[in-house]
């Protein structure tokens, strides 16, 4: 692809050939960021509709089903256990109250069930019993996802017998800028569970933290690392950083609302088929920023009144939302 030195240099034409190719460079996810706003959204509007209907907004439901007690240093997470957080440390749920959630969760409309645990990553004991979860989640007519950190050898290829659909590990920040966020693990060892996830024939549910305190040329590189997979995540969250007392980025200040907009419009425009995920953070957005960043190319969202450790919207205030902008949940 040809490289677009300046945001004016990014005709139309140019806009459409370059949503249909993963060949983005920093430089042309930095141009898109910086074009008129207004020309920005409609773009992401443009390939948006090419790929989905505008109007059709995809449901998931998150659980934790082990909490807190995590040895890693993720500086935004309040499951750390070396942070000084409310959150305290929990056992693995039993599969009859996780069984008892993903009917709740599918009662109230959600498509995708999604269990997290905060593990470094899973041991084999552990990893059978997150299996017969999936199994049992999978009876009740929904897709699966799992969280579960970083994996061993054989480890995707046994939740992919037990019918996993999608795998989530998110890239979090920039490969450049990770190190100023976590230090207990690489960035490519991230990259590596996304490649065993993929030889073992599942989705791969992949994004990133906003508003960490990097800076835009981060955020491109992120989008870029993100369209750069081979094939790009079939799901991608867009999180915006919910501080956490305790945590290293407790003081962070947010990040503006028109930037995050921006972010979700890169994501569309380079990654066209993926659904976008509008993630983390969503609780302290006004429905009008809501409805911008779903302008923008956002087709998913977390349903439920909380994810793992932070808030959500209530499953009823999403609905008054839906209806007011005439959106389908699927």
């Amino acid at each position: 692809m040809n490289a677009i030195p300046q945001a004016a240099a990014l005709t139309p034409e140019h806009a459409a050939a370059a949503a249909r190719t993963a060949c983005w460079t920093v430089a042309e996810v930095e141009a898109l960021y910086q074009l008129p706003l207004m020309d920005l959204i409609f773009r992401a509007q443009q390939v948006h509709r090419e790929n989905f209907d505008a109007n059709e907004i995809q449901l998931s439901t998150l659980l934790s089903v082990k909490t807190g007690g995590c040895s890693e240093d993720c500086g935004y997470c309040s499951q750390a256990a070396r942070y000084n957080t409310e959150t305290g440390r929990e056992a693995l749920l039993p599969l009859d109250e996780v069984i008892a959630a993903a009917q709740a969760a599918k009662d109230k409309g959600a498509s995708r069930f999604c269990m997290g645990a905060a593990w470094r990553g899973p041991k084999d004991k552990d990893l059978a019993k997150v299996s017969e979860m999936i199994r049992a989640v999978k009876g009740l007519g929904l897709q699966t996802c799992v969280t579960l950190g970083m994996l061993k050898d054989g480890q995707a290829n046994e939740l992919k017998e037990a019918g996993l659909d999608y795998y989530n590990h998110n890239l979090d920040t920039d490969a450049s800028f990770y190190g100023q966020v976590i230090t207990t693990h690489k960035h490519a060892d991230r990259i590596d569970t996304l490649g065993q996830v993929r030889e073992a024939g599942i989705k791969v549910c992949s994004g990133g933290i906003i508003g960490m305190g990097e800076s835009r040329r981060n955020r491109a590189a992120l989008i870029v690392q993100l369209a750069s997979l081979n094939p790009p995540p079939e799901s991608v969250p867009i999180n915006n950083l919910v501080p956490i007392p305790g945590t290293p980025l407790a003081d962070v200040a947010p990040i503006d609302g028109f930037e995050f907009v921006r972010t979700i419009a890169a994501a569309r425009i380079t990654m066209p088929s993926s659904f976008v995920r509008l993630s983390a953070g969503r609780q302290a957005m006004a429905e009008e920023l809501q409805a911008l960043c779903f302008l923008a190319g956002a087709n998913s969202i977390f349903y439920g009144d909380k994810l793992l450790t932070t808030g959500n919207p209530e499953a009823d205030r999403d609905q008054v939302l839906f209806e007011k902008l005439g959106l389908r949940p699927i």
